[in-house]
């Protein structure tokens, strides 16, 4: 079962991670060279039909994983082994990025404009940053985890 799992953690860690990707490096430049937030409304209404139930596959199979890997979820908040510091790692960059993200689409995004584009810039270029911290976490795995 971990397999299958874990490929499905694997596509969606692709959709979240590869989509930022693109909005930070393609959407968000044209976006502030036009200084117009259209581009990025265009491309959030068309992504988060994707983007969401990627991150949400994430965290899902992600939390199964978790506790094939280290059963008591207890000591994911302890991080004394290689593992549980990769969970706690992991945990944390997810605590930051729906806080960014709440932010983003609660304060930021309905009242987008020309004059608050730069604000938002900050929220793409942050989550893009944590999406990549993802990825690179998830490679730690394969090795054992994080060790100091």
């Amino acid at each position: 079962m971990y397999p299958y799992v874990f490929a499905l953690h694997l596509l969606a860690a692709t959709v979240w991670t590869g989509g930022h990707l693109v909005l930070a490096f393609t959407v968000l430049p044209r976006a502030l060279r036009q200084r117009s937030p259209q581009a990025l409304l265009d491309f959030e209404q068309g992504y988060e039909h994707v983007g969401m139930p990627a991150l949400i596959i994430q965290v899902a199979t992600g939390l199964w994983m978790a506790l094939q890997l280290v059963p008591d979820w207890g000591q994911w908040f302890s991080p004394d082994a290689p593992l549980e510091r990769a969970v706690s790692l992991k945990l944390a960059l997810l605590a930051a990025t729906l806080l960014v993200a709440a932010h983003a689409r609660l304060r930021v995004i309905p009242t987008l404009s020309a004059r608050t584009l730069p604000l938002m810039a900050w929220h793409v270029a942050a989550v893009t940053l944590l999406s990549v911290g993802f990825v690179l976490t998830g490679i730690a795995f394969r090795y054992g985890g994080l060790g100091m």
